[in-house]
């Protein structure tokens, strides 16, 4: 009898925690939709076409963020591991498609009259081809010699002392940027046909909205990635095995797979996602500088915790969620613009309280459970 006593007091004190997280988290939501209350259905500032083109750039923008979160997941369903240096590693295929398309632009090529023409304007398709398939050979390698360095040896340490080496080489690799190409905000100049701010018009409720030539490539490419992405751990022979090593590495070796070697494929993966999400982001928004991959990587983080880390398709969700909330929230909530960040993470912490796995929930195996 005494022991069911004293045990009672326990069991209530254990559920406080979790009750003052669930009233947090419903006194949140309910101020965020008498927010959306107010703005859309009493005071109805804002008409259709200012709508349009919030969802447009927040499908962009969220493209961009479920790439750069598959590489956190990628990386966590193997080593159950957060690589907080893979927004630099997007900063790198950033950097790389910027000197190919400043070196496009350098070359001079000889027209009939004469006049100079550059070679980004004369093959603007082969000079974006290019840039992206340098930006993503760049970051693949910087996320290979990253895997091999600093997480490699750390492999049997204790779990944090990898995430502090992951903050260690996030540090290094912005520090390294910043000496080489120095702490100045450069432009990326486009070709002329994907200039920015070009793109097509769109009559919505009498006002013109511009579809970018840029966003479209941006989507498009995205989803095109992602696709072949989920087709390739789900069909291939290194999807199999990637699967295997992330559900049990001792097993996998026993069947004959080369550990070490899936886990250095992964990272060349995962970077070669994150740069050509930083060329997009350098096409799209037009600058670039050693600090551009720190907030793109920590929001993609964020879209993949919230979709479910080691999910992939809980990262594309959770990326594109993240995307049009960021783009469309500040507007429909009546707030500054910016304020969109507080909006991202603020949801992030009310879908945490409710479902801490993530909308789509995390792919355990039996292991890791």
């Amino acid at each position: 009898m005494q022991s069911k006593e004293t045990s009672t007091p326990q069991i209530k004190r254990s559920k406080l925690p979790k009750l003052f997280r669930q009233g947090f988290g419903i006194i949140v939501l309910l101020l965020i939709l008498w927010r959306l209350y107010l703005v859309l259905g009493v005071q109805q500032e804002y008409t259709i076409d200012i709508w349009a083109r919030l969802l447009i750039s927040g499908l962009i923008i969220g493209g961009v963020y479920s790439l750069i979160a598959i590489g956190y997941t990628l990386v966590y369903g193997i080593l159950l591991m957060i690589n907080f240096a893979h927004g630099e590693v997007m900063m790198v295929g950033t950097f790389a498609g910027y000197l190919v398309l400043e070196a496009a632009k350098s070359i001079q090529i000889p027209t009939a009259d004469n006049s100079p023409l550059s070679f980004a304007n004369a093959y603007p398709a082969v000079a974006v081809i290019l840039a992206f398939a340098i930006g993503m050979a760049v970051a693949a390698t910087t996320g290979f010699f990253l895997e091999k360095i600093a997480y490699r040896p750390l492999r049997k340490a204790p779990r944090l002392i990898p995430l502090i080496s992951a903050i260690g080489a996030s540090i290094f690799l912005q520090n390294f940027a910043q000496l080489l190409f120095s702490p100045q905000t450069r432009d990326y100049v486009n070709p002329d046909v994907i200039s920015r701010g070009a793109g097509w018009k769109l009559l919505i409720n009498g006002s013109q909205v511009i579809l970018p030539y840029t966003g479209v490539l941006t989507f498009i490419l995205s989803v095109l990635l992602m696709i072949g992405l989920f087709t390739m751990i789900k069909k291939t022979k290194l999807g199999k095995a990637m699967r295997s090593v992330a559900m049990d590495k001792q097993t996998a070796a026993l069947m004959g797979i080369d550990v070490n070697q899936i886990i250095s494929r992964t990272f060349i993966i995962s970077g070669a996602l994150a740069g050509a999400a930083g060329v997009m982001w350098g096409l799209h928004n037009g600058l670039v500088y050693y600090f551009v991959g720190f907030l793109p990587g920590i929001k993609a983080f964020t879209a993949a915790v919230m979709g479910g880390i080691g999910n992939i398709p809980g990262a594309m969700l959770g990326g594109m969620l993240l995307g049009l909330m960021e783009s469309l929230g500040p507007t429909a909530l009546g707030i500054s613009y910016q304020l969109k960040d507080v909006i991202s993470f603020v949801i992030l912490i009310v879908i945490l309280i409710f479902r801490p796995n993530g909308i789509l929930g995390e792919v355990l195996s039996e292991e890791k459970v």
